[in-house]
């Protein structure tokens, strides 16, 4: 029982735009500034959950993921002309690569230390099979996020066993939300940040926003916009009969417009802001999945194999990705987009002004889909 129970809507979405509020009003305080909104944003929808004050999964939760999170892509993606995006497209490409590259390593090294087989999914599963499933499980959740987790769920066998899968799901959660946390947190720690090339794209592009009018207007008609593409890529991904594109399409249907139209819809004043408020309330939904008590219980060998993982995963991104001269916001946007997918990475990306890294964040977390699914099920059947 929850304090708010999950079929109050209404009060769980006050509670979800309250989160998002005070995230921006913390920002301007002393801890806030360092902590960023994002990660306030997270921490107390983590906490809300935890002491029953919300449910972890709720109607509402669900309307967030399937019509905000969608609609934030094409908000984000307005003034995305691909014509001015190939450099950065192609650094970032390079730090995705690294970043699946140390969830690779990471996975290989959990999964040698420790004793999966030990765990108890679905009996029917072979012991030596359910080592190589969860290994397989994580590599592709870090990798492209929880599109990649659902579907190597059902290849593995591991969704079976609905106690275990659940275990999983909110190990995920909980460091998937964390990590996002320890992300979002890193730009500002200047003794790492010194060791990085200065990123001057992101800077330059906050500086040249120019000082445009928001009014009712352009904020109806970039909402409107933004839920045509959605309708329009949702109508080509049902002809395809092809769910897993649906994010790639939307992204190709927004840089399309974008980089075709560049002059109408930099009239769109308003959707990047719209955007980044709408991104707070599903950082908070997001972060509210994570169970701990139910974690704890039924598979703490987990919570090790996770922190492993993704220990490995950061210092290989920042030891390689200093190696190859790449910025931190680069590095920081490339993680996001492997271990969260590509919903989080732009809307971190434009929590923290790195306006240029949107875009990009966007095309290699659609990388990740296709790619983690591939890996995930590349080790599964290596390794058992």
């Amino acid at each position: 029982m929850t304090l708010i129970s999950p079929d109050n809507h209404f009060a769980l979405m006050a509670v979800l735009f309250v989160i998002a509020g005070v995230s921006f009003l913390a920002e301007r305080t002393r801890i806030g500034s360092h902590l960023t909104g994002a990660v306030v944003a997270i921490l107390a929808a983590i906490a809300a959950a935890n002491l029953r004050l919300i449910p972890h999964s709720a109607p509402a939760f669900d309307f967030v993921f399937g019509y905000f999170v969608p609609v934030l892509i094409p908000l984000f993606l307005f003034k995305a002309n691909l014509r001015h995006m190939l450099f950065e497209t192609t650094r970032m490409t390079g730090a995705f690569l690294i970043a699946s590259l140390g969830t690779v390593i990471g996975v290989l090294i959990a999964v040698s230390l420790l004793d999966l087989s030990a765990l108890a999914p679905a009996a029917d599963i072979d012991p030596e099979l359910r080592e190589a499933g969860i290994a397989g499980l994580f590599a592709s959740t870090y990798i492209g996020g929880s599109v990649n987790y659902a579907a190597l769920g059902e290849i593995t066998g591991l969704s079976a066993d609905k106690s275990f899968f659940s275990a999983a799901t909110a190990t995920d959660n909980l460091f998937s939300a964390v990590f996002l946390s320890v992300l979002a947190l890193l730009p500002g720690l200047n003794w790492l940040a010194r060791r990085f090339t200065r990123h001057e794209h992101g800077e330059e592009a906050q500086q040249e926003v120019s000082k445009e009018r928001i009014s009712a207007t352009s904020l109806t008609l970039s909402l409107a916009v933004a839920i045509s593409l959605v309708a329009v890529g949702d109508a080509i991904t049902g002809l395809l009969g092809m769910d897993s594109l649906r994010y790639a399409i939307i992204t190709g249907l927004a840089l399309i417009a974008a980089t075709a139209f560049p002059r109408w819809m930099d009239r769109l004043h308003g959707g990047f802001e719209l955007g980044v408020g709408l991104a707070f309330v599903f950082f908070a939904a997001i972060a509210a999945g994570a169970n701990l008590v139910a974690m704890v219980q039924i598979a703490p060998l987990l919570i090790v194999l996770v922190v492993i993982l993704l220990s490995v995963h950061l210092v290989v991104l920042l030891a390689v990705g200093r190696l190859f001269r790449l910025t931190l916001p680069e590095l920081v946007t490339a993680s996001n987009a492997a271990v969260l997918g590509a919903t989080t990475a732009p809307a971190l990306a434009a929590a923290r002004g790195w306006h240029d890294l949107v875009t990009p964040g966007v095309l290699v977390g659609v990388l990740g889909y296709a790619l983690g699914t591939f890996t995930g099920t590349a080790i599964f059947h290596l390794w058992g």
